[in-house]
């Protein structure tokens, strides 16, 4: 059926719908237990321009949480417990990539560390051929909502993300408090 003027027939506006949908679904869903596809391996290779830094990575104090790391512009950075450090493999890939983008490597050199022990931090290899940094053969990943400096709205995601610390361990509140638990935005 043909129509005129702006509207669409209804059964194309349900299969809009419907695909919509299905869309958003598959975006909520995008880094459930499995995360996405495949493992990656440590990388030690290092990729970019010669001499370029791969990156920052800072501590910085938390009140509630104590000392954190963070990228060069002071953002929190989270490790993923559905990934692994031991070998070091990221499982947080497409939609999920979206909410949590990786740190990556930018270049060939030594990252720039501030209060991180260089043998601790290394490279992952992404699904996409990427160089994601690790900390302690964890990747280190930002969290979109967190959007200034010392944000740390990630913290307790899912009961999966949590910022992480110079060791690379799971960062928690410092009094003996348990960990806030938020949902609804992870993966």
């Amino acid at each position: 059926m043909t129509t005129t003027g702006r509207t669409a027939p209804r059964g194309r506006r349900l299969t809009l719908l419907a695909a919509g949908t299905l869309a958003a679904a598959a975006l909520v869903a995008g880094c459930g237990s499995s995360g996405g596809s495949g493992s990656s391996s440590t990388s030690a290779a290092r990729t970019g321009n010669p001499g370029q830094s791969q990156g920052t990575l800072a501590t910085a104090h938390d009140a509630t949480l104590g000392t954190l790391v963070t990228d060069g512009q002071g953002h929190t950075l989270y490790r993923f417990d559905q990934d692994t450090n031991h070998p070091s493999a990221t499982h947080c890939t497409d939609a999920c990539a979206s909410l949590w983008p990786p740190e990556l490597a930018n270049g060939s050199g030594s990252a720039d560390l501030k209060g991180i022990d260089g043998k601790l931090v290394s490279t992952v290899t992404r699904p996409d051929g990427s160089h994601q940094l690790t900390l302690d053969g964890w990747p280190l990943y930002r969290y979109s909502p967190d959007t200034k400096p010392g944000d740390t709205k990630g913290q307790g995601v899912d009961g999966t993300w949590f910022a992480a610390t110079p060791s690379g361990a799971k960062a928690m509140p410092v009094n003996g408090g348990m960990p806030s638990m938020p949902s609804g935005g992870g993966y």
